[in-house]
């Protein structure tokens, strides 16, 4: 592994078994995914001059998708929350501050939510603005492009745009309604036939309550 990206994974215990649950139970897609986040996001971090914890991003970058994974599943919540109440679970048990697990939770649970983390910690902050760049290309043109490519080069992008959006639907075509009011909604609406998400409007329309 080459210096400029090696030298910002952190080399401790608790990345360690995080990398080895990532790679155990995900899939190479999202591996590589979460290797990328947490990269761009370190050098977001660096170029912001922010000051942040490593490990604690590490381990909401690893996390941060496994929601989309049978095994974190739960049958109700959104995928982004399934991520995030697995992290707690990991931290817990290795009797992580709470208030570094709630960091790491909110990062997690937020990052796929625009407009808000900005104003969050700057773990949460530079977790959304990793997988933004990741996901979307946001801040493409602002990054440094040989460490870009260099990052890309380590963990590949393959069929990625395809992929992903896969992994997404997969990850809660059978909950559907977990999307509603976020930005997977539309994944929603791509591949389900039929499926619309519920109208805010319609239902301020159909509440109980009459005007007075």
């Amino acid at each position: 592994m080459s210096i400029l990206t090696s030298a910002h994974i952190p080399d401790t215990k608790l990345a360690k078994e995080a990398t080895q649950i990532l790679r155990e139970h995900s899939t190479e897609l999202l591996y590589n995914h979460s290797h990328r986040v947490y990269l761009f996001a370190h050098e977001q971090g660096r170029e912001q001059k922010l000051r942040f914890d490593a490990e604690l991003l590490y381990v909401a970058a690893a996390f941060h998708d496994l929601g989309l994974i049978k095994k974190y599943q739960s049958t109700t919540e959104r995928f982004e929350v399934d991520g995030a109440n697995a992290a707690r679970q990991f931290l817990t048990a290795h009797n992580i501050p709470e208030a570094q697990i709630q960091t790491v939770w909110e990062a997690i649970a937020l990052h796929t939510t625009p407009g808000v983390t900005q104003y969050m910690q700057p773990e949460v902050a530079l977790l959304f603005s990793g997988v933004g760049l990741d996901v979307l290309g946001e801040g493409f043109d602002n990054f440094p492009a040989a460490l870009r490519e260099q990052i890309v080069a380590e963990y590949p992008r393959k069929n990625f745009k395809e992929g992903i959006v896969k992994a997404f639907f997969g990850g809660f075509d059978f909950k559907p309604g977990s999307t509603w009011g976020t930005v997977k909604a539309d994944v929603c609406e791509r591949f389900i036939p039929g499926y619309k998400s519920p109208n805010f409007c319609d239902l301020i329309a159909n509440s109980p309550f009459p005007n007075s």
